[in-house]
């Protein structure tokens, strides 16, 4: 007698059958279905109540961290060739880093009703000390914008960048209901920041003066200026900018070279060619930190207003993207959080600071890659240089405070207070 098996087999009588186990065939994933699920993870955690203010602590401290490497980097053998000491850059923006930290945890704890009372007498302030500039201001790379204090040299333009939208928002919240009419969109806004600019531009320091400009048509964007207007002021501010510009001969070279800077290589062109040298040396990956040539005296102002280059140059293309990437977040974070509020300062001030902080990142890097004439502006938080960098921080300070006061971000930073307080606690118990 004989035995047969499902498929057909036949087995000796006598003989053991051993029978294998069924084998389950997973089905394929669809393809793509890797970036769906990464994507919709990605989606839940910006959905989280602190993912504004995490998004913006994290964005600003590893920028402050670049910047300080960077700084490090290129300013060593500028600073051991005047002072001996590599490191005597950095130890003074170390120094600015360690004073404007207490100023933006400050700033993001101060309740909103101060910051408004601050708004009026910072803008005087810094209306002030634009005059002083004006009047006595020191000369430094053909510009009349630095004001000596003692041993000290500030930049007030740094300063009155801030003031102006704190002021301006200030302004705007107070007249919520009537922006509406084209005199309370203009006025008094409008002329006060054209006399702010108007001082910044006696110091000859038409890159500042610009981004104040795109400060105030961010503003009165925001605050919904018809379109019309934006037009007149446009035609208008770029007519006045060429009119600036055609008075300085050095201003005229960068402008009309900046599209070609190697077409007058040794003069108007070197700086920004020597800035295309080291972006182009720098690859993918960069020649690493550290590793930069044009910091060596090829490239001027290589820890200042072309830092980017030499970032670029030890980066590599994806460290410059992660510097922009970094910037971009910190603007749709804090863009997260001006449309999410009730507050129309909050708004306001918000909008404010990204245009400022955003705009002259783009009027920098743009500088650098020579898509826009060198006008003298630094990399907002990574730029070595106090007066820049202490505004900057408490900027960035005020709106990560605003995102700490979200309805649901403050909730869960409480539910996170208690839980901590009730764990302590019990451990004690």
């Amino acid at each position: 007698m004989t035995t047969v098996t499902p498929d057909d087999t036949q087995v000796v009588p006598g003989t053991v059958v051993a029978t294998t186990p069924a084998v389950e065939v997973k089905a394929r994933a669809p393809l793509g279905s890797g970036i769906v699920a990464g994507w919709r993870s990605v989606r839940e955690a910006l959905d989280k109540p602190l993912a504004s203010y995490y998004l913006l602590l994290g964005a600003s401290a590893l920028l402050l961290t670049i910047g300080l490497i960077m700084v490090l980097s290129a300013s060593s053998v500028r600073s051991f060739t005047s002072t001996g000491d590599s490191y005597a850059v950095v130890k003074r923006q170390l120094l600015w880093v360690a004073i404007g930290l207490p100023c933006a945890w400050v700033a993001s704890r101060l309740p909103i009703k101060h910051i408004r009372r601050l708004a009026y007498p910072g803008f005087l302030f810094a209306l002030v000390l634009l005059a002083l500039v004006a009047r006595f201001g020191v000369l430094i790379n053909g510009n009349k914008n630095w004001l000596a204090i003692g041993p000290f040299t500030m930049q007030p333009a740094e300063v009155a960048k801030l003031a102006i939208v704190l002021w301006a928002a200030n302004i705007y919240a107070h007249k919520e209901r009537r922006l509406r009419e084209l005199h309370h969109l203009l006025v008094p806004v409008v002329p006060g920041l054209f006399a702010v600019i108007g001082l910044v531009l006696v110091g000859r320091d038409l890159g500042t003066a610009l981004v104040l400009v795109a400060i105030l048509l961010g503003m009165l964007w925001v605050v919904g200026a018809p379109l019309r207007l934006f037009a007149l002021s446009m035609s208008v501010l770029g007519a006045g900018a060429l009119a600036l510009a055609a008075t300085n001969p050095e201003r005229l070279k960068r402008i009309t070279n900046f599209t070609d800077p190697f077409k007058d290589f040794t003069d108007a062109g070197w700086q920004p060619a020597h800035g295309l040298y080291a972006l182009s040396s720098g690859g993918w990956f960069g020649q690493g930190i550290g590793a930069s040539t044009q910091k060596w005296g090829d490239l001027p102002e290589a820890h200042t207003d072309f830092i980017f280059a030499v970032l670029g140059e030890e980066l590599g293309l994806v460290g410059t993207l992660l510097v922009i990437g970094l910037f971009f977040t910190i603007a749709y974070a804090a863009i997260r959080v001006a449309l999410s509020t009730e507050d129309p300062f909050v708004r306001y001030a918000t909008f404010g600071i990204v245009v400022w902080i955003l705009g002259q990142m783009i009027i920098n890097v743009g500088m650098v890659l020579a898509v826009l004439p060198v006008i003298g502006i630094p990399l907002p938080i990574v730029s070595y240089g106090g007066s820049a960098l202490l505004p900057s921080l408490v900027a960035l300070g005020l709106v990560i405070g605003f995102a700490r006061r979200e309805p649901e971000a403050a909730a869960a930073l409480a539910a996170r207070r208690r839980n901590r307080s009730a764990g302590l606690s019990a451990s004690t118990r």
